[in-house]
């Protein structure tokens, strides 16, 4: 964790001192300059690579200065994004505060703390408290709070990259303004290790304490990593993401090192994995999975046999991407496409955690368009290209929850608080007029709601200033806080259906019919009335929903029009989609690649071609009764998907009677009974129209308007706002199917009457920022205008078969079945070479 570099001064207390050479360590060059940046009464962002001692050197200025000036009360507030991390904290940070022997209260205060505790640590809080975002703003919300934090002198935002860019981070960045007016004297020390804007994120910490210089410090970088592409000797699927054909490769990988830790992008992934692992697991070596939905108490017994160094591997989600020191994990495994180079370069520091070693880690690719993103990000990460998202600005549902809060403190000035928040970066532009509205729907519930005296929560005394109505108000806030709302589960319900015609308006017959399983509820909210799609190995048609229920009938048609393909969690990043398009458009690096996979690149070349760097290719072939277009965006599957929806609805205005679309992160495929070829030669079809920028205008409009999407969504942000409540004392929490009905009498009532509430402001903030995907649709949009290249053949592509493959070929639940994609695969790529599909040939050329 520490180096030996003795070339500095050191400003530090001799009990300081004297442990650090007890150790044979000295302390690094970073972590006294967020000493000397503290000194000099000024904030700091430390950018560090892993392994590069960030937390000490976010704690050294606090222990030196307890030395110096030993006082009780609150003096260091620690802001963590995972309950885990904090916990860690504490014990890596109370070891070294008791072996100099100091009498410094170090204390973790998270949601599984026991109320007890929590309770007392408002009244005697120790000097280091380490929290949450959402245990902040609980302890903001009491009237003492003024007490607790008036000693405050510092604050400590761990990995604030991870925070800066949701929700969380946007109730983070409300709380700690509020805690800059409490305490004028605190400064801001942050820690990240893969940022791509680091002024950006000095501005964010910055802004709470604007009397405070805000320095940028860049850590010195360690021993690049040491990264491979499996080798496997298998064949590489053409689709699919679950990476069965590597088990034994990753088995042996497991045997030949210390600890290994094998990330995937999804919680299935995660399950399905360690199944096949343990399966495989011939010599019953001790593996173990982690992951958000596992019991606390399962996961906490996970850490704790990791931190012992008692398991050889771990297979693992996102839960474990952040700074917790693992020990002796000798080797990163990411199964499946990394997705972006920021968090892979974060995923690669968990191993090895010694900055002077290189880390260890190996890409596992689970299909060729994957070997394609591994090669770029292999290159991203050897050249430190980081590709972070960048912090976002404030929505007005988080903002409401923060202005209930304050009233729950006490009565708050309107001026005051608006000029407050404004000093929280991502309301940096909050407008008076914003904010008042904001106010008023706190107060009222808005116009439509206001006749209604259970959304009066706030009252204006005789001064001008806001008070909470009665205290149950406060109570109820507290029950509810937060912006984390889980994606609930729908089940799946089959009735006879009316059949879906044209401008049919009509509901299912009846709806108590069998339930067919369950599925997330997403997947339902982009559907309109007649969609088709696959479960449970059968075509259904999505009737409609009601409350936590979604109604399908059995369809007549012999594919789907939505494949119901869960993929990966996460988007493609924009920086290793232009990395998968340069590769392709070089032949020169394909060397690089397998030779399947290059092979493969060779056969595109043969029968089409490839999509160039800054254009858009798009083919299209007939097949069977079918004619299919294949465009190849790579900008990832929610745009894809936004995509997808939007020119289904061009092409049948077009005439070109579309029938369905299949997106994934890479392409996307439009199949109908017009023949798309000859709509497009004949002029009848313009693709520049097709893909004009103007989509994302009416046709987006349209399109919400039907689907289930804007309810859904608007939903989780009444939630936040605390519109709806999900808990009420004494009261066993609400079900989803209780919220769904209360939300969408609400949002009925508000888009008639108020469509420009609040909350549906939020709503299509939300929509568009993340669930569609829509700013980086319109960026692909205009990058491709005037440069879209039309390739018509007479049968499938090779670089087609992959997205082909998702049609109709994979289950509602779960990965895809390897076995029958490959059954797909060899006659889809026989298809595309012109051979029959039992030839040496085409075996040959599939493999």
């Amino acid at each position: 964790m520490l180096g030996t570099n003795r070339e500095h001064p050191l400003p530090l207390r001799s009990e300081i001192t004297d442990w650090f050479a007890g150790k044979g360590w000295a302390p690094r060059a970073h972590q006294l300059a967020v000493l000397e940046a503290t000194e000099a009464g000024d904030s700091a962002l430390l950018i560090a690579p892993t392994g590069a001692g960030k937390t000490l050197a976010g704690f050294l200025p606090t222990i030196n200065d307890l030395i110096e000036n030993p006082r009780p009360g609150l003096h260091t507030l620690y802001l963590s994004p995972l309950k885990a991390l904090a916990v860690d904290v504490q014990r890596n940070l109370t070891t070294p505060i008791s072996e100099m022997g100091l009498g410094i209260r170090v204390e973790a205060r998270t949601g599984d703390t026991p109320s007890h505790r929590r309770q007392r640590q408002r009244f005697d809080p120790p000097q280091i408290l380490l929290t949450t975002p959402e245990q902040l703003a609980l302890l903001l919300s009491h009237p003492d709070s003024t007490k607790l934090f008036g000693s405050l002198r510092r604050v400590v935002l761990d990995e604030l990259h991870a925070m800066v860019t949701n929700k969380r981070g946007e109730l983070m960045s409300l709380g700690v303004a509020r805690l800059g007016s409490i305490a004028p004297q605190l400064r801001i020390t942050a820690l990240s290790a893969t940022v791509a804007r680091p002024d950006l994120l000095r501005d964010w910490i910055a802004s709470p304490v604007p009397g405070a210089e805000a320095r940028l410090l860049m850590g010195q970088g360690g021993a690049k990593p040491h990264i491979e592409i499996l080798k496997s000797e298998q064949v590489i699927p053409w689709a699919g993401h679950s990476s069965l054909y590597a088990i034994p490769d990753l088995y042996r990988t497991i045997k030949e090192h210390k600890t290994t830790l094998l990330f995937v992008n999804t919680r299935s992934q995660a399950e399905m994995l360690f199944q096949e692992l343990w399966q495989a697991n011939e010599d019953m070596l001790p593996i173990a999975m982690h992951h958000g939905s596992l019991a606390v108490e399962q996961r906490r017994k996970v850490e704790a046999a990791m931190s012992e160094g008692r398991l050889r591997a771990v297979v693992c989600t996102s839960t474990l991407d952040l700074g917790i020191d693992w020990g002796d994990v000798d080797l990163v495994v990411q199964v499946g496409a990394p997705k972006g180079s920021s968090r892979m370069l974060q995923r690669i520091g968990r191993a090895n955690h010694r900055l002077d070693e290189p880390s260890k880690a190996l890409f596992v690719p689970s299909n060729r368009f994957e070997v394609l993103e591994c090669e770029a990000a292999l290159e991203a990460v050897e050249h430190n290209h980081q590709d972070s998202e960048d912090p976002v600005s404030g929505g007005l549902d988080v903002l409401a929850q923060h202005i209930l809060g304050m009233a729950c403190a006490d009565a708050f000035d309107p001026v005051a608080l608006h000029a407050e928040i404004r000093r929280a970066w991502p309301y940096r532009e909050l407008s008076w007029e914003q904010f008042e509205r904001t106010v008023d729907f706190v107060a009222t519930g808005g116009y439509a709601l206001r006749a209604y005296e259970r959304y009066a929560k706030l009252r204006q005394t005789g001064d001008g200033k806001f008070r909470i109505s009665n205290p149950q108000v406060a109570q109820q806030y507290r029950l509810n806080i937060g912006t984390i709302v889980e994606e609930p589960m729908v089940k799946v319900r089959l009735v006879k259906g009316r059949g879906f015609t044209k401008g049919a308006t009509t509901g299912p017959i009846g709806r108590f019919g069998r339930v067919l399983g369950e599925m997330e509820e997403y997947f339902f909210t982009t559907l309109t009335k007649g969609d088709t799609f696959l479960f449970g190995s059968e075509i259904v048609a999505y009737e409609g929903m009601f409350e936590s229920e979604a109604y399908v009938s059995r369809s007549q048609g012999k594919d789907p029009k939505i494949p119901s393909y869960m993929g990966g969690k996460f988007p493609l990043s924009t920086f290793l989609a232009d990395g998968v398009r340069k590769l392709l458009a070089h032949p020169d690096q394909w060397h690089l690649l397998p030779d399947q996979v290059s092979d493969w690149l060779r056969l595109q070349q043969e029968a089409s071609i490839l999509p160039a760097a800054d254009s858009l290719l798009v083919e299209t072939f007939p097949r069977g009764a079918q004619n299919y277009l294949v465009c190849y965006p790579f900008e990832g599957r929610l745009a894809h998907q936004t995509l997808g929806m939007l020119l289904t609805r061009r092409l049948e205005r077009a005439r070109a009677r579309p029938l369905g679309f299949v997106a994934s992160d890479y392409s996307l495929a439009v199949w109908g009974l017009g023949d798309f070829s000859a709509l497009i030669r004949t002029d009848r079809l313009s693709l520049d129209e097709l893909f004009d920028e103007d989509m994302l205008g009416d046709d987006l409009e349209a399109w919400l308007d039907e689907s289930q999407l804007m309810r859904r969504t608007f939903r989780n942000c009444a939630i936040i706002a605390g519109l709806i409540e999900r808990r009420h004392p004494g009261q066993k929490e609400k079900t989803g199917r209780q919220i769904t009905v209360s939300s969408d009498i609400i949002y009925d009532v508000l888009y008639q009457h108020e469509p420009d509430h609040i909350l549906i402001q939020a709503t299509r903030r939300d929509a568009a920022r993340g669930l569609l995907d829509i700013e980086r649709l319109g960026h692909m949009l205009a990058r491709i205008k005037r440069h879209i290249v039309h390739k018509p053949l007479d049968r499938i592509s090779p670089l087609a078969v992959p997205v082909l493959l998702d049609i109709g070929k994979v289950p509602v639940v779960g990965e895809a079945r390897e076995s029958t994609m490959a059954e797909a695969a060899e006659e889809l790529i026989a298809e595309a070479m012109g051979v029959s599909p039992a030839s040496s040939e085409a075996r040959k050329r599939a493999n």
